[in-house]
Order: structure tokens, then C-alpha cells, then sequence
């Protein structure tokens, strides 16, 4: 789903379940503020990135660039089908 954070989009990913299972897999390898080296495809538009722990959620969320919201028509609120996947395993 599609959240806004501090004047910007963010996809909130999934279930806290899969939260944790990204925190298991990236233990040792996540960076500062516990992110996670990601790409990622979101309709036709792909990138790399990072991920971010939400701790009020128990999920990660997915920053999203304006010309990436603007070139997939995202907005607050949308279900949002993204294909993530970590970079540094």
C-alpha cells in the first residue's frame, strides 16, 4: 500500500511477517538506520534503493522519487504491486 511519509510517497512492504523475514536474511548486511540495498520494479519503471524499518509497523517501507510516482500514476492510498529484491546477499 501506498503511504505518505514526510511529504513524499512510501510503499509500506507486505505483512510484519515478511518484515521479519527481511531482518533475518539482511542481519550483517544492513546500513545505517537498518536499511536494506534493494531494486526494484514497480509497473514498467525500475531502480535500486533502499528499504527502511517502520518499528511501528514491524515492516519495511520503499521511498518512492516523484518521477517514479508520476511515471506509474501512484498516489496515497493505492495498492501497489512491486517486485523487491535485496542486492547485497
Amino acid at each position: 500500500m501506498a503511504v505518505s511519509r514526510r511529504g513524499g510517497l512510501a510503499l509500506r512492504i507486505a505483512a510484519p511477517e515478511i518484515g521479519n523475514d527481511i531482518a533475518d536474511v539482511t542481519a550483517g548486511i544492513r546500513a545505517g538506520f537498518g536499511s536494506v540495498r534493494v531494486a526494484v520494479t514497480v509497473g514498467t519503471t525500475s531502480w535500486r534503493t533502499s528499504i527502511f524499518p517502520d518499528s511501528k509497523t514491524r515492516t519495511y517501507l520503499l521511498p518512492v522519487k516523484k518521477e517514479i510516482r508520476d511515471a506509474e500514476k501512484l498516489e496515497t492510498g493505492d495498492d501497489v504491486w512491486a517486485r523487491v529484491q535485496i542486492v547485497d546477499l
